[in-house]
């Protein structure tokens, strides 16, 4: 009964949060209008995902995520120094084609957002088989290691999560 009435749970639970923040408010008339939008929303959408992906909740989930917090901090400073004390023109900037061992649209997803949101790099696009995905990085020495280094600290982990 409540896996059909809440088809995707981690999509309701978000769409709540969002709607408290956007209203900025802990009204409850503003939290059981949200809450009718958070379950009506995955309900109405839920025939459109045939495939659900399966995540793994717990200490890979969370391992991961503070690692991106901490790489999001990190490449911020390494950015502003960059920045302020490199000169345009000694920037190495390079694309970078990632071949993607992640299978679930959700997962890839979850990556090009991961690498979107750190300073530096910059997903631009999927190939049409999913296989591999298209990055821009502002400074890179060396651009097997940084595609190297994007497939161990976060696609690895990625197949943990989406297992």
């Amino acid at each position: 009964m409540i896996a059909r009435l809440l088809p995707h749970p981690g999509l309701t639970a978000m769409l709540l949060v969002m709607w408290m923040i956007v209203f900025n408010s802990l009204n409850p008339g503003v939290a059981l209008l949200g809450l009718v939008f958070a379950v009506l929303v995955p309900l109405f959408s839920a025939p459109f995902w045939p495939e659900r992906a399966r995540i793994r909740f717990g200490w890979p989930l969370l391992a991961y995520v503070l690692l991106v917090v901490w790489d999001i901090v990190v490449a911020n400073f390494q950015v502003a120094r960059l920045i302020l004390f490199k000169r345009t023109r000694d920037f190495r900037p390079a694309w970078l084609s990632i071949p993607l061992e992640l299978h679930s649209a959700e997962a890839i997803t979850v990556l090009a957002g991961t690498i979107s949101l750190t300073p530096g790099t910059v997903s631009v696009d999927i190939s049409t088989d999913a296989r591999h995905l298209l990055v821009h990085a502002l400074h890179t020495e060396d651009p097997e290691a940084e595609i190297a280094q994007i497939k161990t600290r976060y696609e690895r982990r990625l197949l943990e999560i989406f297992a």
